[in-house]
Order: C-alpha cells, then sequence, then structure tokens
C-alpha cells in the first residue's frame, strides 16, 4: 500500500509565489522494490498535495531508498558495475520523469526534469569518513556479514544502514539556468538526490562515489533564487532537544548560535534532523531571513511564528 500524503516529508523555500520543493526519497518511495504502480501512486498523491501550492515550483527529492536498492541489485548480479555518480544520475531522472508526469496531470502544465550537477571538494573529509545511509535497514548480525561498510544510524531491531560519503555541497552547475527558467515562469524537478557529485579538475567535471545531501542542495539553490524564506518541512513537528529520550524538548523561537551549539553537542541525529539543522544554520547565517523546521500540519502556523523551530538571524 503507497504511503499517505500526511507521511511525506519535504522541504520548502519560499519566495513570494515561488516555491522550492525537495521530497525525501523514503517518502517517493518507502520500499524501491516495490511494483512501479505503487510508487506512481504515492507520487500522484505527493503531486495531489502540492497542486494546492502557487507560483512557480522548483521541486528536487531524495534517492537515497533508489540508490541503496540499485547498489543491492548490483552486488547480486554479474551485470558491469555502475559507479555510484551514474546511479544517482539514474534514480535522479526515474524519480523526476514520475514527478514531472503526475505534476502536469495535476496542475495542468508542464514541468522539465533536469539531471542536475553538484560540485563538491575532493579533499573533503567525508570522503573518509562515509555517513550517509542509503538502502535497506538491517540487523547488527546481518550488518556485520555485509562486503559494505555499515553504521547505527536509528533505533529497534533493524538499525543498521549501508553508509556512503556525503561531502559539502559547493555549488550547483546549473543554477543559473534553474533560476533563470523559473524567472520566465518555468517550473523545474532539478537537483534529485541532492545533485549528482562531481569534482573540477583539470577544467572539466568528474563523476565522483558519493551521495549529497538534499538539505544543503536545496539550501544552496534558494540562495540562488533569493529566496527569504527556508522551511523544511518534515514528519516531526520541530527540532527537539534530547531528541531520542523519554521527554524531548521541543525548541521554538532560536538563532543560529544557539542550534549551533546544540549542533556542536550531538542533540540531533546524523542523516535525519542533522542535516536540516546544518542547512538551515547556514542558510540564515549567509543572509536568508528566517529558517523553519516544521511539518506538513503546522507549515501556516510556522510561517506566521506561531509553531514549529524558528531560527532568525
Amino acid at each position: 500500500m503507497a504511503v499517505t500524503v500526511s507521511a511525506l516529508a519535504f522541504l520548502l523555500v519560499v519566495m513570494d509565489d515561488r516555491l522550492v520543493v525537495a521530497l525525501g526519497g523514503n517518502a517517493l518511495a518507502p520500499d524501491p522494490s516495490a511494483p512501479i504502480e505503487e510508487q506512481t501512486e504515492t507520487v500522484r498523491a505527493t503531486a495531489r498535495e502540492l497542486a494546492a501550492l502557487d507560483g512557480e515550483l522548483v521541486l528536487t527529492h531524495g534517492n537515497g531508498p533508489q540508490v541503496g536498492n540499485r547498489l543491492l541489485e548490483q552486488d547480486r548480479t554479474d551485470t558491469p558495475r555502475l559507479p555510484m555518480d551514474v546511479l544517482v544520475a539514474e534514480t535522479q531522472a526515474q524519480l523526476g520523469y514520475l514527478l514531472q508526469r503526475a505534476l502536469d496531470a495535476e496542475l495542468g502544465g508542464e514541468f522539465l526534469t533536469l539531471v542536475t550537477q553538484t560540485v563538491v571538494d575532493p579533499d573533503d573529509p567525508a570522503f573518509d569518513a562515509p555517513s550517509k545511509p542509503v538502502g535497506p535497514w538491517y540487523t547488527p548480525e546481518e550488518a556485520e556479514s555485509k562486503p559494505f561498510e555499515t553504521a547505527e544510524v536509528g533505533l529497534g531491531a533493524e538499525p543498521y544502514r549501508r553508509v556512503v560519503p556525503s561531502p559539502e555541497p559547493q555549488r550547483v552547475v546549473e543554477a543559473e539556468e534553474i533560476a533563470a527558467l523559473v524567472e520566465h515562469g518555468q517550473s523545474v524537478v532539478c537537483g534529485g538526490g541532492g545533485g549528482v557529485p562531481v569534482v573540477e579538475r583539470n577544467g572539466r567535471l568528474e563523476g565522483v562515489p558519493a551521495v549529497v545531501d538534499k538539505d544543503h542542495t536545496a539550501r544552496l539553490l534558494a540562495e540562488s533564487v533569493g529566496a527569504p524564506t527556508l522551511a523544511l518541512v518534515t514528519d516531526v513537528e520541530c527540532a527537539y532537544r534530547a531528541w531520542d529520550s523519554e521527554n524531548p524538548e521541543p525548541i521554538g523561537e532560536t538563532i543560529p548560535k544557539e542550534m549551533r551549539d546544540l549542533l556542536d553537542a550531538g542533540e540531533f541525529g546524523e542523516g535525519s534532523m542533522r542535516p536540516k539543522v546544518e542547512a538551515a544554520i547556514d542558510f540564515v547565517e549567509g543572509g536568508g531571513e528566517r529558517a523553519l523546521v516544521c511539518n506538513t500540519g503546522n507549515l501556516a502556523a510556522a510561517l506566521a511564528g506561531d509553531a514549529g523551530t524558528r531560527i532568525r538571524g
């Protein structure tokens, strides 16, 4: 059964009637091995939710489950292996196509899907410390037997997932083209999976084996279109202190320094809330007016300053 729209996690960057939306890969297809009909219905539900929004849309999305599934498929077959950057591009196009088709049907317009590249630093320390979870969950025994690196990133009986490098994005290669398209009223699906990770060597772009976090890439896109508000809408009402305790404390109005202190203290989960908080801090410190962390039910109240975590400069 497809997940409902209320279960999806997405991110909005608001600029008057212009929106940048980043959908979580799990929200689009929590089980990437499910029949394509089930994945399509999930995407259609998401498109119906987005149809209520006005203005041009720049839509990006996660692809961790899809990349993880492709990695598993390669481990099980003797077909030639594709590098990580090609898998990111492949799943970026796959999900972009499904989203574009569903959004065209709901909104009565035409979206463009753009395979997008994101430049990263070849010396980023993330290449020596993989941390980005992709693919399915494993028990401790299953994780120990896998031929790739895993890490404990959750709770319960299956807390382990495969982890890959997640370097910090430096710039979106196609950012100017995306801004120009939106300026002319064109809605775009781009930056899937944070963008295809590339490095610059000798004046050329080369793919690298990594996955860029979509929240950080969305922040770069927000800056490129001059959005004053960055709202990260997820499946919880706000960010919390002591999020994994019996009594988590909601964080309301705050400033970047307070959030950075909590970040440095390890208050936010790696691969879940941490990248959202990092992206929010960077956005406000970089000149954005405010960044919000909230869920779908309290987005309007968060924009009005009455709900969610609100980070101001």
